[in-house]
Protein backbone atom coordinates (compact mmCIF):
# COMPACT_ATOMS: atom_id res chain seq x y z
CA UNK A 1 0.00 0.00 0.00
CA UNK A 2 1.41 3.18 -0.78
CA UNK A 3 1.79 5.29 2.23
CA UNK A 4 -0.79 8.52 1.72
CA UNK A 5 -3.60 6.70 0.40
CA UNK A 6 -6.98 6.42 2.18
CA UNK A 7 -9.47 4.90 -0.11
CA UNK A 8 -12.83 3.31 0.41
CA UNK A 9 -14.33 0.66 -0.93
CA UNK A 10 -18.23 0.68 -0.87
CA UNK A 11 -19.77 -2.78 -2.09
CA UNK A 12 -23.39 -3.44 -3.33
CA UNK A 13 -23.12 -7.43 -2.20
CA UNK A 14 -26.19 -8.42 -3.88
CA UNK A 15 -25.13 -7.07 -7.06
CA UNK A 16 -21.40 -8.39 -6.18
CA UNK A 17 -22.86 -12.09 -5.00
CA UNK A 18 -25.35 -12.34 -7.92
CA UNK A 19 -23.05 -11.08 -10.75
CA UNK A 20 -20.59 -13.72 -9.48
CA UNK A 21 -22.61 -15.99 -9.50
CA UNK A 22 -24.37 -15.92 -12.69
CA UNK A 23 -20.97 -16.57 -14.56
CA UNK A 24 -20.56 -19.61 -12.67
CA UNK A 25 -18.04 -18.89 -10.05
CA UNK A 26 -17.98 -18.04 -5.91
CA UNK A 27 -15.83 -15.20 -4.85
CA UNK A 28 -13.27 -15.30 -2.03
CA UNK A 29 -14.00 -12.47 0.40
CA UNK A 30 -11.23 -13.10 1.73
CA UNK A 31 -9.02 -12.73 -1.27
CA UNK A 32 -11.21 -10.21 -2.51
CA UNK A 33 -10.69 -7.87 0.88
CA UNK A 34 -6.65 -8.43 0.33
CA UNK A 35 -7.02 -7.70 -3.53
CA UNK A 36 -9.35 -4.46 -2.64
CA UNK A 37 -6.24 -3.45 -0.19
CA UNK A 38 -2.98 -4.30 -2.10
CA UNK A 39 -3.93 -3.00 -5.43
CA UNK A 40 -6.54 0.17 -4.65
CA UNK A 41 -5.23 0.68 -1.15
CA UNK A 42 -8.29 0.50 0.56
CA UNK A 43 -7.75 1.34 4.15
CA UNK A 44 -12.30 0.44 4.99
CA UNK A 45 -14.22 -1.81 2.68
CA UNK A 46 -18.05 -1.10 3.69
CA UNK A 47 -20.39 -3.90 2.70
CA UNK A 48 -24.00 -2.91 2.20
CA UNK A 49 -26.04 -6.30 2.81
CA UNK A 50 -29.50 -7.57 3.64
CA UNK A 51 -29.84 -8.85 6.88
CA UNK A 52 -31.16 -12.09 7.04
CA UNK A 53 -31.61 -14.17 10.60
CA UNK A 54 -29.98 -17.33 10.41
CA UNK A 55 -27.11 -15.62 8.65
CA UNK A 56 -24.84 -14.59 11.49
CA UNK A 57 -22.12 -16.52 11.02
CA UNK A 58 -21.54 -15.20 7.72
CA UNK A 59 -21.65 -11.57 8.57
CA UNK A 60 -19.34 -12.34 11.50
CA UNK A 61 -16.89 -13.91 8.98
CA UNK A 62 -17.21 -11.01 6.59
CA UNK A 63 -16.42 -8.85 9.53
CA UNK A 64 -13.46 -10.88 10.91
CA UNK A 65 -11.97 -10.29 6.97
CA UNK A 66 -12.24 -6.51 7.54
CA UNK A 67 -15.48 -5.64 6.35
CA UNK A 68 -17.54 -3.08 7.79
CA UNK A 69 -21.40 -4.67 7.38
CA UNK A 70 -24.29 -2.08 6.48
CA UNK A 71 -27.47 -4.24 7.32
CA UNK A 72 -30.57 -3.35 5.25
CA UNK A 73 -33.82 -4.94 6.97
CA UNK A 74 -35.03 -7.53 3.68
CA UNK A 75 -38.40 -8.18 2.51
CA UNK A 76 -39.67 -12.22 1.55
CA UNK A 77 -41.21 -11.68 -2.00
CA UNK A 78 -43.84 -14.04 -3.11
CA UNK A 79 -41.91 -16.02 -4.86
CA UNK A 80 -39.61 -16.85 -1.99
CA UNK A 81 -36.43 -14.28 -3.49
CA UNK A 82 -34.96 -12.04 -0.32
CA UNK A 83 -35.14 -8.35 -0.91
CA UNK A 84 -32.40 -6.31 0.57
CA UNK A 85 -32.42 -3.11 -1.27
CA UNK A 86 -29.08 -1.40 -0.28
CA UNK A 87 -28.66 1.57 -2.84
CA UNK A 88 -29.50 4.37 -0.65
CA UNK A 89 -27.76 3.09 2.19
CA UNK A 90 -24.64 2.67 0.12
CA UNK A 91 -24.81 6.16 -1.46
CA UNK A 92 -25.54 7.69 1.83
CA UNK A 93 -22.92 6.35 3.56
CA UNK A 94 -20.70 7.67 0.64
CA UNK A 95 -21.70 10.80 0.56
CA UNK A 96 -21.02 11.00 4.96
CA UNK A 97 -17.47 9.93 3.90
CA UNK A 98 -16.63 12.00 1.18
CA UNK A 99 -14.50 13.88 3.06
CA UNK A 100 -12.70 10.63 4.92
CA UNK A 101 -10.68 8.92 1.89
CA UNK A 102 -9.14 10.26 -0.71
CA UNK A 103 -10.84 8.06 -3.35
CA UNK A 104 -13.94 5.78 -3.74
CA UNK A 105 -13.81 2.08 -5.08
CA UNK A 106 -17.72 1.08 -5.63
CA UNK A 107 -18.40 -2.34 -6.34
CA UNK A 108 -21.68 -2.28 -8.81
CA UNK A 109 -22.68 -2.60 -12.04
CA UNK A 110 -26.00 -1.20 -10.90
CA UNK A 111 -27.23 1.76 -12.90
CA UNK A 112 -28.79 3.27 -10.01
CA UNK A 113 -25.56 4.11 -9.05
CA UNK A 114 -25.33 6.47 -12.15
CA UNK A 115 -25.80 10.19 -9.89
CA UNK A 116 -23.07 8.83 -7.10
CA UNK A 117 -20.55 7.62 -9.83
CA UNK A 118 -21.28 11.03 -11.65
CA UNK A 119 -20.83 13.09 -8.48
CA UNK A 120 -17.52 11.50 -7.53
CA UNK A 121 -15.66 11.76 -10.96
CA UNK A 122 -16.90 15.60 -11.06
CA UNK A 123 -15.23 15.99 -7.10
CA UNK A 124 -12.28 13.89 -8.63
CA UNK A 125 -13.22 10.84 -6.07
CA UNK A 126 -13.68 8.13 -7.99
CA UNK A 127 -11.02 5.53 -8.22
CA UNK A 128 -12.45 2.93 -9.75
CA UNK A 129 -15.73 0.74 -10.56
CA UNK A 130 -15.46 -2.84 -10.32
CA UNK A 131 -17.87 -4.47 -12.35
CA UNK A 132 -18.41 -8.37 -11.45
CA UNK A 133 -19.57 -8.52 -15.10
CA UNK A 134 -18.48 -6.84 -17.85
CA UNK A 135 -21.93 -8.94 -20.43
CA UNK A 136 -23.99 -7.39 -17.76
CA UNK A 137 -24.26 -4.10 -16.10
CA UNK A 138 -26.22 -1.06 -16.42
CA UNK A 139 -26.07 1.02 -20.09
CA UNK A 140 -26.17 4.36 -18.24
CA UNK A 141 -22.82 3.45 -16.26
CA UNK A 142 -21.76 2.99 -19.70
CA UNK A 143 -22.06 6.83 -20.17
CA UNK A 144 -19.72 8.03 -17.97
CA UNK A 145 -16.46 6.01 -19.18
CA UNK A 146 -14.23 8.65 -21.79
CA UNK A 147 -11.68 7.49 -24.08
CA UNK A 148 -9.13 9.36 -21.45
CA UNK A 149 -10.20 7.96 -18.25
CA UNK A 150 -11.92 4.12 -17.95
CA UNK A 151 -13.54 3.77 -14.53
CA UNK A 152 -13.84 0.56 -15.27
CA UNK A 153 -12.76 -2.80 -13.78
CA UNK A 154 -14.65 -6.22 -14.20
CA UNK A 155 -14.43 -9.34 -11.55
CA UNK A 156 -15.27 -11.74 -14.02
CA UNK A 157 -11.38 -11.56 -16.00
CA UNK A 158 -10.26 -11.66 -11.95
CA UNK A 159 -11.42 -15.06 -11.61
CA UNK A 160 -8.05 -17.24 -10.89
CA UNK A 161 -6.98 -14.47 -8.52
CA UNK A 162 -10.44 -14.09 -6.47
CA UNK A 163 -12.04 -17.54 -6.74
CA UNK A 164 -13.03 -19.42 -3.94
CA UNK A 165 -11.85 -23.06 -3.85
CA UNK A 166 -12.55 -25.58 -1.56
CA UNK A 167 -9.72 -27.23 -0.26
CA UNK A 168 -11.72 -30.01 1.16
CA UNK A 169 -12.84 -30.99 -1.69
CA UNK A 170 -9.34 -31.28 -3.61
Amino acid sequence: MRKNDNNYAFIDSQNLNLGIKDLGWKLDFYKFRRYLTEKYSVTKAYMFIGYVPGNEALYTALQNMGYICIFKPTLELKDGRVKGNVDAELVLHTMIQLNNFNKAIVVSGDGDFYCLIEHLIKENKLEILLVPDERRYSALLKRLSSPDKNIFEFLNKKRGQLEYINEKAL
